[in-house]
C-alpha cells in the first residue's frame, strides 16, 4: 500500500487529552479519531456548500423567470410524501 502524506496539527493540550480519552473509550487510536472527525466534517461541509449553491441557483432562476411554488403547495406536497405517497412535484407558476 502506498504511504499517505503526513499533515501536522497543533492542538491545545486540552483537546489532545479529550481526543485521547475518547479514543481510549472507543478502543481506537487518537490518529483514527482525528482522521474520522476531519472526514466527517468535510463531508458535512461539502453538503452544506452544495445546498448553498443550489439555493443561490434557485434564487437566480426565480429572479430570471418569476416561477415559484407557494409555501402551501410545497407543504401539501411534503405531507403527501411523509404519508408514503409519490405525488408529482407541484407545477411552478408566476
Amino acid at each position: 500500500m502506498a504511504s499517505q502524506p503526513t499533515t501536522s496539527l497543533k492542538l491545545s493540550e486540552t483537546v489532545k487529552e479529550r481526543i485521547q480519552r475518547l479514543a481510549d473509550a472507543r478502543q481506537r487510536s487518537a490518529h483514527w479519531m482525528m482522521r474520522e472527525a476531519i472526514e466527517q466534517y468535510i463531508d458535512r461541509e461539502e453538503k452544506r456548500e452544495q445546498l448553498r449553491q443550489d439555493v443561490l441557483a434557485s434564487w437566480q432562476h426565480y429572479q430570471e423567470t418569476g416561477l415559484h411554488i407557494a409555501g402551501a403547495e410545497a407543504n401539501a406536497w411534503l405531507k403527501r410524501l411523509a404519508r408514503g405517497e409519490k405525488p408529482p412535484l407541484p407545477e411552478p407558476h408566476a
